[in-house]
């Protein structure tokens, strides 16, 4: 089912990182409970990494954000007016339905993909601290299409959520394509889980026409205080007959450097999932979530006919208010002459076809 390929080149710190790995390995003190392997362009041998990127900022960087740095309130609730849309059960146009936060319905040539599913209250380990939605999902659990394939990127909470991936197994026996190590998590809590894992440039043919390949993403990944970087964090593109659609579920902007690697390899999309929230403060936050600017900037170096933002206005991760991100969107898209059909919000139950080239204005500012 897997076709893998060799990295096409290994950067300085990751020729210096395979030998401490190679080192690591044979001394037999690799310490990675979700993963074991050898090393690679991304990953030492213990740990997963950035490439040339930068790693997760140290714990003091994170007392002092939250300790001295102003958080904007946000609202109880932000009810969308979308909710409780029923998708169609299948669909061979490219259909893109907005559920909330990074957790989007994609339907493509009779195909059904979910992205990092969180239907629960809050995104944390514990149900009765953490994040909390201020917007219901805009498809519920029980009205959603049969569902084929779950695409997840990472194992932060806000993306990997063990109850929602539960009752998906119960109802839809999905095949979960996920980077490494994240199959171990999932495996672990829901033993009878279809999985399917890989490195970023990995290749999953999920049938003759249909394919996802595993892309890198300047991000990290943990659960606790003890497995920071030990499952692999990744982007995706499904390669369709209706479509090609670019899925980055969290990512730093890192200079552009993986969304240009994107549009050379894979030729433009007809479609990008991009994420606009979660980065303030920016010093703490630029290495792992852009802006709304840089969000506009990956839309046009990866050459997508139309973006959809995500990562916004469902759970308050970080200091910015609410509406900043689609305020910044709009101005980021002026300034770079991107038409607002081009880059797109679709709030929770929106969808958004390719057989609209255009949504009404009226649309378009009801759901902003």
């Amino acid at each position: 089912m897997m076709r893998r390929k060799f990295p096409k080149y290994l950067s300085l710190s990751g020729v210096a990182a395979f030998w401490n790995g190679a080192a690591r390995l044979a001394s037999g003190k690799s310490a990675n409970p979700y993963y074991s392997g050898p090393p690679e362009r991304n990953f030492d041998g213990t740990l997963f990494f950035n490439p040339d990127g930068q790693a997760p900022r140290a714990f003091a960087d994170f007392l002092k954000w939250q300790l001295f740095e102003r958080r904007a309130r946000w609202p109880e609730t932000f009810p969308s007016p979308f909710e409780g849309t029923k998708p169609e059960h299948r669909q061979e146009q490219l259909t893109i339905t907005m559920i909330g936060h990074a957790t989007l319905l994609i339907q493509v040539s009779g195909l059904n993909f979910l992205t990092d599913p969180v239907f629960s209250d809050r995104a944390s380990p514990l149900s009765f601290a953490g994040p909390k939605r201020i917007t219901k999902p805009g498809v519920a659990l029980q009205d959603l299409p049969p569902i084929d394939f779950v695409l997840l990127s990472h194992n932060h909470y806000d993306h990997l959520d063990l109850a929602s991936l539960r009752a998906l197994v119960d109802a839809h026996d999905p095949l979960i394509i996920t980077p490494h190590g994240n199959d171990t998590i999932v495996r672990k809590a829901i033993p009878d889980a279809h999985l399917e894992t890989g490195n970023w440039d990995d290749i999953v043919a999920v049938n003759a026409t249909t394919s996802v390949h595993f892309e890198p993403v300047h991000h990290w990944s943990a659960r606790g205080t003890r497995d920071r970087r030990m499952a692999l964090w990744a982007g995706f593109v499904i390669e369709a007959r209706a479509g090609k659609i670019y899925v980055v579920g969290d990512t730093g902007f890192h200079e552009g450097i993986n969304y240009r690697a994107a549009a050379q390899k894979h030729g433009g999309f007809d479609a990008a999932i991009l994420p606009i929230g979660a980065y303030d403060p920016s010093w703490f936050m630029e290495a792992q979530h852009q802006n709304p600017e840089e969000a506009v900037k990956g839309h046009l170096l990866c050459r997508a006919k139309v973006s959809i933002a995500h990562h916004w206005g469902t759970f308050q991760l970080t200091n910015e208010p609410l509406q900043e991100p689609v305020e910044r969107l709009a101005k980021a898209r002026s300034a770079n002459n991107v038409a607002e059909h081009a880059f797109i919000i679709l709030r929770p139950g929106e969808a958004w076809s390719d057989k609209t080239p255009s949504r009404p204005l009226s649309s378009t500012r009801q759901s902003a």
